[in-house]
């Protein structure tokens, strides 16, 4: 038995080196990392395990730890430190730029640059970078890339082993580095709560616990300040644009662990350097006492709103005359079709009222409306101006009006580069009319911006389905609109004829009005609803995919990719957007190019979603696009949005989150040929009126349940949406 053999059964601490060949593992959260290593001595490569952090193929480590016997996977050897040593041989020079870690360098380049200059490679890159344009292909522009990504790994890496050993994984490390550069570590030492501001993914309970292996005291006036921020945040993404004080310092308690004292001072704090409003709301049915808390930006979104509507609704047009009925007479010839009475009033409305809400279901004519008032508009010469929240809903909204339709962003000429929009009140835009399609879905910030840019003179149509889940973002401004009583409101209950044929129709307004829907379970018989009755929740996983691979396509004609969308209540789960995706990834998708990060696996051809507005990109928050390059040289997925290309840098895939199953709430605005949605007890806590019926809603020409009758029957008797509080209701009043 060789010396090696014999340290392996001991339990000291004993040292190996050896070349990283492979990475088995690597969850980017903690480092914790799993890989093959050449080690002299051993013919079969060693398993590494241990937090070893942003290591690469070809790299050389000197370990230190100890050797056990995994029950499932053998002889490892557990680590407790390690330093890196620079690859010295042609193969492990190869190796270790082929890995990806210098952005510009991919496996074929590293191989032509060994090629060339050998075991002096690394001395090149390092001294006389310049030098690399002696191999074929390699320009000014490459070089640069080059030299600029050595000289920033480098510094990464010294970042990423201050912070780790702070606890903050490699993935959070690459970001605070792209935000402060050369002053990372002078920020974190000074003020480790500014990352949960500044850098995405990175929350106050991280801070934290930097902050505390820094040495701040738990009772520190930062971190209090820092907490109520936080929980603040927390509550916005819940819905609240506000939060009672006394609610909020019992919220804060929990999370800080210190006095009440001491939060109701760093409240104090914060509200005197306008980071939060402290606003008296008495009169307020919401509120438990009279002291409101709101985020800056929230006060000012809110009171805005209300302001801005109330100079709508007082400011009075410019008069034209014409003959109503004659114009109702006209658009119908001119669109060939007749208007209901409901209908007809509804478009005579809109002729005087300065500000006109249209609420309903599907199937109750809202287009059709919208139609008639668009096309009597533009004949009195008016200039009309149609948007909605997202770029799905506006595209469906130019679809249905045959007129050009904008996301409020672009309407309002939102610029990347300053982070603002270009029309506001000094700059409002160029409209007689303006409708906005899917008010359901705008929160609080985002219509503040919009009233915002709004020409006094101009008349505003909302047009949205009051009974679908409410925005994602803080608020619910089209519910506090109607129930203000300040402005005029058609509400579409009556199903049209040609609609009553649609079972997903019929079915979404009887789940809406507490009626269990009629189940069809024989997906032969040719209708566009059906009931799948399954209890296990894994032969419901297995049937979606199989319902999306084969039989839906096979039956309707659908393409899985573009026609079919899987929708689910959760996003963990058996059933939820994360199990899912992962089945249907890799039935729909198994091969192509892919990259793996964080234990997520993206392919070329994969379908995803953009998960926070990322306004240099020019994507937003559930635009839905594909994966059609993956470059490992430039470190760079490229996803097709609509036609549009973005680029993502491999540090930004937290951004992009598989899309062949999401979650109900992301699905808002958008209209799929095809849904396919587990309605199950396992989602229990989530199983709403407003969210089956949104789900339902969703599908145009065909939707597939797959659960219990009990859990549907849970969903539709609990018609208790989740309070929010918001004050725009008392403020418009």
């Amino acid at each position: 038995m060789s010396n090696f053999r014999k340290t392996q059964q001991t339990q000291e601490e004993t040292e190996i080196q050896g070349q990283v060949e492979r990475i088995t593992y690597a969850n980017e959260d903690n480092a914790y990392s799993i890989v093959k290593v050449s080690v002299a001595g051993n013919r079969q490569l060693v398993t590494v395990a241990g937090n070893l952090l942003s290591i690469n193929p070809g790299e050389v480590l000197r370990l230190k730890g100890t050797w056990f016997n995994h029950p499932k996977y053998g002889e490892q050897f557990k680590v407790n430190s390690y330093t890196s040593i620079t690859p010295a041989t042609v193969s492990g020079i190869e190796k270790y730029l082929g890995s990806g870690l210098i952005k510009g360098i991919g496996p074929v380049l590293a191989k032509r640059l060994v090629a060339k200059f050998a075991e002096t490679t690394l001395d090149i890159i390092e001294q006389t970078v310049e030098r690399l344009k002696e191999v074929d292909g390699i320009g000014e522009k490459r070089v640069s890339m080059i030299k600029s990504a050595w000289v920033e790994q480098r510094e990464i890496k010294d970042i990423m082993l201050f912070l780790q050993s702070h606890g903050v994984s490699s993935t959070y490390a690459i970001k605070i580095y792209k935000h402060y550069g050369h002053n990372s570590i002078e920020v974190v030492t000074s003020n480790p709560y500014q990352l949960a501001t500044d850098i995405y993914g990175v929350g106050f309970i991280t801070a934290d616990k930097i902050a505390a292996k820094l040495g701040f005291a738990k009772d520190s006036p930062l971190r209090a300040e820092s907490g109520i921020l936080y929980v603040l945040h927390q509550l916005a993404d819940e819905g609240h644009v506000y939060y009672p004080r006394e609610l909020l310092t019992d919220e804060c308690m929990k999370v800080l662990d210190i006095e009440r004292e001491l939060i109701k001072q760093a409240m104090d704090a914060a509200a005197s350097a306008r980071h939060i409003v402290i606003d008296e709301i008495n009169g307020s049915e919401n509120n438990a006492g009279n002291k409101a808390v709101y985020l800056a930006k929230f006060y000012t979104s809110e009171t805005s709103i209300a302001a801005n509507l109330k100079l709508l609704l007082t400011t009075i047009s410019t008069p034209y005359v014409f003959d109503e009925d004659k114009a109702l007479q006209w658009v119908q010839k001119e669109l060939s079709i007749t208007l209901a009475e409901n209908q007809i009033q509804a478009v005579k409305m809109s002729f005087n009222r300065k500000v006109l809400v249209i609420t309903g279901g599907p199937g109750t004519g809202k287009t059709t409306i919208i139609n008639s008032i668009i096309k009597i508009y533009k004949r009195l010469g008016q200039r009309v101006l149609l948007a909605a929240p997202t770029g799905r809903a506006a595209k469906r909204m130019a679809e249905a009006t045959g007129d050009d339709a904008r996301t409020i962003h672009r309407l309002l000429d939102f610029s990347p580069k300053d982070g603002a929009f270009k029309r506001t009140d000094k700059s409002p835009l160029d409209a007689d009319l303006i409708v906005l399609d899917e008010v359901s879905m705008v929160d609080t910030i985002l219509m503040h911006h919009f009233l915002k840019a709004l020409p006094p003179h101009a008349t505003l149509i909302l047009v949205g389905d009051i009974d679908q889940l409410p925005s994602v973002g803080a608020g619910g401004v089209l519910r506090d609109i109607i129930d203000s009583g300040v402005v005029a409101v058609v509400r579409l209950n009556e199903i049209f004829r040609q609609s009553q044929r649609s079972l997903i129709v019929v079915n979404a307004h009887r789940i809406n009005g507490g009626e269990f829907p009629i189940l069809v379970n024989d997906m032969e018989q040719n209708r566009d609803f059906y009931f799948l009755e399954i209890d296990d929740p894994e032969t419901i996983v297995e049937r979606i995919v199989s319902l999306c691979k084969d039989r839906i396509p096979e039956k309707f004609n659908f393409d899985p990719f573009r026609d079919i969308q899987v929708l689910t209540a959760m996003y963990k789960g058996q059933l939820g957007a994360v199990n899912l995706n992962a089945g249907l990834q890799n039935a729909l998708n198994p091969k192509g190019m892919e990259i793996i990060r964080g234990g997520r696996v993206f392919r070329t051809g994969d379908k995803v979603m953009q998960l926070v507005n990322n306004y240099d990109k020019d994507v937003f928050n559930g635009d839905i696009g594909k994966i059609v390059s993956i470059n490992t040289e430039d470190q760079e997925i490229t996803v097709n949005y609509y036609g549009k290309a973005a680029a993502y840098d491999y540090t930004e895939l937290d951004e992009i989150t598989l899309a062949y199953a999401v979650t109900v709430h992301k699905s808002q605005g958008s209209e799929y040929q095809a849904v396919v949605m587990p309605v199950h007890t396992q989602q229990y806590i989530m199983l709403q009126r407003n969210l089956l019926y949104t789900g339902v809603t969703r599908g145009k020409r065909l939707v597939v349940l797959l659960g219990t009758k009990k859990a549907l029957y849970i969903a539709i008797n609990n018609n208790k949406p989740r309070h929010r509080y918001t004050y725009l209701k008392e403020r418009l009043r």
